[in-house]
Formats: C-alpha cells, structure tokens, sequence
C-alpha cells in the first residue's frame, strides 16, 4: 500500500469522484474539494505531499493557487490539470513550480503513475537535501548536494526511473558523482538489498576485465588457481553499474551484448550457462556518439545501455551550489578534523576559479 497525503481541487464532481475513490483504493490519504478557495484553506490547514490542481475551478484558479502553494509549502508536489491543454499553460505551470502536467481527458492509471513518480521524486528530494537542513547525512549519496535547477532535475529523474527496471546511462565529466547517482538509482529500486556491483572498464587491464565480469572456472588460464564468480553473477537479483564503459575493449563489447540480451552467459573456460537477473546502470565521460562513427563502441550496445539517459551537470554551471558542498564536506569530516570554517574570500575565489576554468579550458563553453 502506498502512503502520503493527497489533496485534489477540481470542480468537475465525477472526475474529483474517481480520483478521490481510486487514490484511497491505493493506499493513499485523500482530500477532495471543489474549488480554489476550498483547497487554499486545506492547505494551509495541513501538510500534504501531492497536490492535484484544475486549472479553472471557482473561487481561486490553478495557477494562482500554485503559487501560493509553493510559496507556502514549498515541499509539496504540485501536479496541474486542465481540460483546455495549451503549450503556454504548460510551460507556464512548470515554470511556477508544479512537478508535472496532465491534460483531460487522462485514466486513472495515468494519474496512479503520475502521483508514485511525484511522491518518489519527493522522497529522494528531502532525504537528498537532509544536510542542508543540518540533519544526519543521506546514506552513502549524501554527496548529492545542490539547490541548482540541474541538480533539482537529477533529483526528480532519480525519482521517476529508480522504481522502474530499464537501464539508465549515466553520462558527464569525470568527478560529477555518476556512481553516487547509480547507487541511488539501486537504493530507490525494487532491488535494493540486493548486491550493488561496480565494474570500472577503466580501471582493471584488459587481461582482467573479462573475468571480472564473467568470473573464471579453475585452470581457465595460468593464474586461475580456483573458481571465482564474476560481477554478473554476484549482482543476481541486483544492480551492476558498469563505470567508464566507453573505455571496454571491442571484444568484450560483444560478449557483454550477448549476456544482456540472453540473460546470460558463461565463464571464462566453462561451459554451464549462468542465468542472471540484474538492473544495468552504465556510466560514461566519453562521446559514444562518435565512438560509434569511429566504429569503437557498437552501436546495438549502446541502444541496449541507453534506454534512459541522465546527463549529470559540472560544478562550473552551478557555481551557487559551492557553499553548499563546502558546508557538506566541513560536516561530514567534523569529528576528524575538529570545528573547522570556510572564509568567505575563499567562496568567493572558488566560484571565480570554476567560471574563469569554463572560460579557459580547451573543449568546455
């Protein structure tokens, strides 16, 4: 059963009707009313985590009762909707805030779907930003800090795809947290208390890579003394996030192609077929666009990895988000280092030195 309080403002009684039944019918704690000035007064009656607004309704309207529920609760999820869908009360609705937008005539599961992604992506939006509130650090992505508008969206897409099994690419430059994200996206999941395994293509030699990934029976080759499972096969019923995969070596290109697509495969000198059952995270800060002109990545692979893409931003396009980090770092490394403080001079020097690197490093805008 779901859980999380849901308010809904329409003044059409059989659709207010329908949503209010079916949202009780899963689990959630539901208020109707039917118009703005009604839902006005709940609000600032209660918390709620979802609200459903109807754009015209009596009283107070949709967008400006928006606005006024994000300036009074800022925490809430606002979904918009409206029978008179344009593309300018659409993007108006987002640009005030609200998480997304429904236009009538939309089914009940449609609007089911909407409310789990909307509240997930609330979840992981507060327990990310727990810092920032000077409470106990999130897990082990607290390191997800930022109020910038990039990072909000990282937050909110973490929230829409974490529940779901696709493979998710993960792309952007060295240092921009694609394993912290890929840990979330298995924390968030079906899967999580299952194995989360990390494989860099970088990192381990060629020689290696194989039988890190497959495992090895005993006697495959020389140094293979005794049977070692692969990172595959460990992460069954789990996640396996493959970093830097625009680094792995054609031939195992292929191989890894051919696993994901049969669900399994076989060690390295064994002939048993290993099933397997896992979530693909892949990480790059490669261009495999053109890798795969140069014909270095195949191309059925990276449709395979890329059914989601989340493009992670550098420090450089969100420079407000540096005090935030300092403040984290200076948190979590307190006990160790003892009370420790950031000059405002050195915030300052920061934020010039990221611009002034975006303006002066060859290949970056």
């Amino acid at each position: 059963m779901n859980t999380g309080r849901i308010l809904i403002a329409d003044d059409e009684d059989s659709l207010r009707w329908v949503l209010e039944k079916g949202f009780r019918g899963a689990g959630y704690q539901v208020t109707a009313v039917k118009d703005g000035t009604a839902a006005l007064r709940e609000v600032e009656g209660g918390p709620f985590d979802l609200i459903l607004l109807d754009i015209r309704m009596p009283g107070i309207d949709g967008l400006s009762l928006l606005k006024q529920v994000r300036a009074g609760r800022p925490d809430a999820q606002v979904v918009i909707m409206t029978a008179h869908g344009t593309m300018e009360t659409a993007v108006a609705a987002m640009q005030d805030g609200a998480y997304d937008y429904l236009a009538k005539p939309f089914d009940l599961d449609e609007a089911l779907l909407l409310a789990e992604r909307a509240l997930t992506a609330r979840r992981l939006t507060q327990e990310v930003t727990a810092l920032r509130s000077g409470l106990k650090e999130v897990w082990e992505f607290g390191a997800l800090v930022g109020r910038h508008p990039t990072m909000q969206e990282v937050y909110k897409a973490i929230g829409r795809v974490a529940a779901t099994d696709v493979s998710v690419l993960l792309r952007g430059e060295s240092g921009t947290g694609k394993e912290v994200v890929a840990r979330a996206l298995h924390h968030y999941s079906r899967r999580a208390g299952r194995p989360f395994m990390g494989i860099s293509a970088a990192a381990i030699p060629i020689t290696l890579l194989e039988s890190e990934l497959f495992g090895h029976e005993k006697g495959s080759f020389t140094d293979a003394k005794e049977r070692r499972l692969g990172k595959l096969e460990l992460a069954h019923g789990g996640s396996v996030f493959f970093d830097e995969i625009g680094d792995m070596p054609a031939e195992l290109q292929v191989k890894l192609l051919r696993a994901l697509q049969e669900r399994a495969f076989e060690r390295v000198g064994g002939h048993e077929l290993i099933r397997m059952d896992v979530r693909v995270l892949a990480a790059t800060h490669r261009d495999l666009e053109t890798m795969m002109k140069a014909g270095q990545f195949r191309e059925d692979l990276f449709y395979r990895l890329n059914v989601v893409t989340l493009s992670l931003p550098a420090l450089r396009d969100r420079r407000g988000d540096i005090p935030l980090l300092a403040e984290h770092f200076l948190a979590k490394y307190a006990e160790s280092l003892g009370e420790r403080g950031v000059a405002p001079d050195a915030i300052t020097m920061a934020r010039w030195i990221t611009f002034s690197s975006s303006r002066t490093l060859p290949g970056h805008s």
